[in-house]
C-alpha cells in the first residue's frame, strides 16, 4: 500500500504492517484514503482532522443570497412614509439585497407628466442612508412605474 504522512511528504509502498508500526511511532492514525486505486493508498494523519476536513469539503463555502426585496409607494405618499420605506430600504441594502421599488399610479395618474413622475421617484431615493445605485431604468408595469436599485460595492 501506498503510504502519505501527515504533511504530504510519500513514505512510498510499504506493507500494511510497515505503515501501521510508522503511524504507532508518529503517535498517529492510518487512515485509508483511495481502496480502489493500485496500490491502494493510505494517509498517516489524525483521524479526528481527517473527519474535519471531510466534513468542511462537503459542506463548501458560504455564499450570501441576494435576493429582491419589493417596495410601493404611491403619489401622494406622506413625506414621513417615504422615510420609513428609505430606512427599510437602507436595511435591505446593508444585507446586500436588490430593491425593487413599485410606484403605484391609477386611473389618470398613469398619464401625468414623466418629470412629475420622476420627481416623485427621486424624493424616496435621496432619503436612501445606502449607497446605491439605479441597476435599470425605471420601466412601466401593469400598475405603475418599476425601478431596480443595488448596493454600489
Amino acid at each position: 500500500m501506498r503510504v502519505i504522512g501527515d504533511n504530504g511528504e510519500n513514505f512510498g509502498v510499504l506493507k500494511i504492517s510497515e505503515a501501521i508500526e510508522k503511524a504507532k511511532k508518529l503517535g498517529l492514525d492510518l487512515i485509508e484514503i483511495a481502496p480502489t486505486a493500485i496500490p491502494p493508498v493510505a494517509k498517516i494523519m489524525d483521524y479526528g482532522k481527517f473527519q474535519y476536513q471531510k466534513q468542511k469539503k462537503h459542506k463548501g463555502p458560504k455564499t450570501q443570497v441576494t435576493e429582491t426585496k419589493g417596495v410601493r409607494m404611491g403619489l401622494g405618499t406622506s413625506q414621513h412614509d417615504l422615510e420609513l420605506k428609505a430606512k427599510k430600504i437602507s436595511e435591505f441594502l446593508k444585507e446586500g439585497h436588490r430593491i425593487r421599488i413599485e410606484l403605484i399610479l391609477r386611473g389618470r395618474a398613469k398619464y401625468i407628466d414623466k418629470n412629475f413622475i420622476q420627481e416623485r421617484i427621486d424624493r424616496l431615493l435621496r432619503l436612501i442612508s445606502e449607497p446605491h445605485k439605479i441597476s435599470g431604468a425605471p420601466m412601466k408595469g401593469p400598475r405603475g412605474i418599476i425601478l431596480t436599485i443595488e448596493k454600489t460595492k
